[in-house]
């Protein structure tokens, strides 16, 4: 990055990143965990070096953590069938989500695009874990996060 220029941000799948970016996570994982009290320690059990972890421990962290104790907007497409906005609705309480805003379109095609704003700090799980189990809803067409 040159010097003065602002952190650029990307959101990556895990599986393209260099192996090292992946070893300095678990490394931060087993600290944030308790599992291992020490860099040394975790460096070790992740098969790093602590040099590499100090150089890369601030680039990197799991989307979750980026997103805890944020607002985000999620944007979900629903089918148009009576009690699918509310069984989205309870469960993103029943999950700790805190709902700030509902926006929903008026259905056509047989479905309504749904615009949640939805603050995260009281989340039971992530919130990959949170979109993924919305995905499977049967009501649910499509859910992703627009912002945060």
């Amino acid at each position: 990055m040159e010097q003065g220029s602002s952190p650029r941000y990307f959101i990556v799948e895990s599986s393209v990143l260099p192996e090292i970016y992946l070893k300095v996570a678990e490394a931060k994982r087993l600290l944030e965990t308790g599992e291992e009290q020490t860099v040394n320690a975790a460096t070790r059990r992740a098969d790093i070096s602590r040099s590499a972890f100090y150089k890369y421990k601030d680039a990197i962290r799991p989307f979750q953590d980026m997103l805890h104790g944020r607002i985000v907007t999620i944007q979900i497409l629903l089918r148009n069938q009576p009690g699918a906005l509310s069984g989205v609705l309870n469960l993103l309480a029943d999950r700790g989500g805190n709902v700030l805003t509902i926006n929903q379109a008026i259905p056509g095609g047989g479905a309504a695009a749904v615009t949640v704003g939805l603050e995260t700090s009281g989340l039971s799980a992530g919130l990959e874990e949170l979109l993924s189990v919305l995905r499977a809803r049967a009501e649910v067409i499509r859910c992703e996060v627009l912002a945060g």
